[in-house]
């Protein structure tokens, strides 16, 4: 029976990664009208180690990406709130923007969406949704001029000690 449940589960996951997929394309077409960053990922790679630029880099390695263009910024997101990509990730994440200010049709998806069909991780859910809304705002930046910052210095900038603690931040 448990092995039916993660069946379903994993199903479940399929069907929101597929959702995902699908809408970003679209969603940038038709909403995302700023210009792109023309930032590669080894220009990232290349910035000190000590940079949010570095770390994001190392992100998008790590996970055998490069920067969407017109929404680098949601990278950004993972590395600055340490969130990997997952999909109850990627749901908690948009939780976590959504506590912190930030409104957007796409993010009003993800979430009603994802909670809709992932009603298992509403716990954490709720906990990121409650770590945005501690949090000093950062969804209004303009990350491209960022990247060259500590990212040490930008996590405490926005984080209190206990939430870098909470986030498994602390290390980094």
């Amino acid at each position: 029976m448990n092995n039916l449940f993660k069946t379903f589960k994993d199903v479940r996951k399929q069907l929101i990664i597929w959702l995902f997929e699908h809408s970003q394309r679209l969603y940038t077409s038709m909403f995302k009208h700023h210009e792109s960053w023309n930032i590669s990922k080894s220009d990232l790679l290349n910035m000190p180690k000590v940079s949010f630029g570095r770390h994001l880099g190392e992100f998008l390695d790590k996970n055998n990406y490069e920067l969407i263009p017109k929404v680098e910024r949601h990278d950004c997101y993972h590395v600055l709130c340490g969130y990997s990509t997952k999909v109850e990730d990627e749901i908690a994440l948009q939780c976590l923007c959504y506590g912190n200010g930030k409104r957007s049709l796409y993010l009003y998806g993800a979430i009603i969406l994802g909670v809709a069909i992932l009603p298992d991780y509403y716990e954490y859910y709720y906990r990121s949704y409650k770590t945005g809304k501690r949090a000093n705002p950062f969804h209004h930046f303009d990350y491209k001029k960022l990247l060259n910052i500590s990212i040490k210095d930008f996590r405490e900038a926005i984080f209190s000690k206990p939430e870098l603690y909470n986030l498994n931040l602390c290390q980094s």
